[in-house]
């Protein structure tokens, strides 16, 4: 019962958004992605510092069924993958700047991709897909009880142009920058989160419906610890 007041309280606020102009889909609807939601603007001070973030850092797989803010949403999307830098820099550094990562949201209310040039995201389905993304993640539960996943994928045909089979380390490394990032911002801000790379790569890009160039390369799981 409380995961489900939690639910309709995310849903209704959501729906304030998309009433005041931020693009929220209607639930139940065919999902247009010409609608986005702009994310809130990314706070760039905070109350941990980094040494004590981390230290605090640790992986926590069991979460309690308080949904995330939107707020929330923003600082991890952004420590994933956000403008930096006037050029269009980003967080994570990549390899002849040519960012191969492309990241989704997995929450109980949908599925979103994440876009960085205007820090928003666009709704791809409005189903739960929580559960199938379970599945395809070997059935740990914690891909299936946390109130939010992040997905972290590769296009490796932006990086390898340049580097050849060199691409594939870089791409690794650029992975692992991104999600450390989201690791300690989720600790700066009381969350817990855990990195996830035991998963079948082509059940999840069926269960999301991912493009056949995105590659899976991590699933975050993202919450309040238990």
């Amino acid at each position: 019962m409380k995961n489900r007041h939690g639910r309709i309280f995310l849903g209704i606020c959501f729906s304030v958004f998309m009433v005041i102009g931020l693009g929220w889909l209607s639930t139940g609807s065919a999902m247009d992605q010409d609608k986005v939601i702009q994310l809130p603007r990314p706070v760039h001070t905070g109350k941990m510092s980094l040494e004590e973030t981390i230290l605090r850092r640790e992986s926590v797989r069991d979460f309690t069924s308080k949904p995330l803010t939107l707020q929330e949403f923003s600082q991890l999307l952004w420590a994933a993958q956000g403008i930096t830098r006037k050029w269009g820099g980003r967080a994570a550094p990549s390899a002849g700047a040519l960012y191969p990562l492309e990241v989704y949201l997995v929450t109980a209310e949908g599925f979103f991709h994440y876009l960085p040039a205007r820090h928003h995201m666009i709704p791809l389905s409005d189903r739960n897909l929580l559960k199938d993304l379970c599945h395809a993640a070997l059935g740990q539960s914690c891909t299936r009880e946390a109130p939010a996943v992040i997905v972290l994928t590769a296009v490796h045909e932006r990086t390898s142009g340049k580097y050849g089979p060199r691409a594939e380390r870089y791409i690794a490394m650029e992975a692992g920058h991104a999600a450390q990032n989201i690791l300690l911002q989720a600790t700066a801000l009381g969350l817990g989160a855990l990195p996830v790379g035991a998963f079948y790569d082509d059940r999840v890009q069926k269960a999301l419906g991912l493009p056949g160039d995105h590659q899976p390369l991590y699933l975050i799981p993202v919450g309040h610890p238990r």
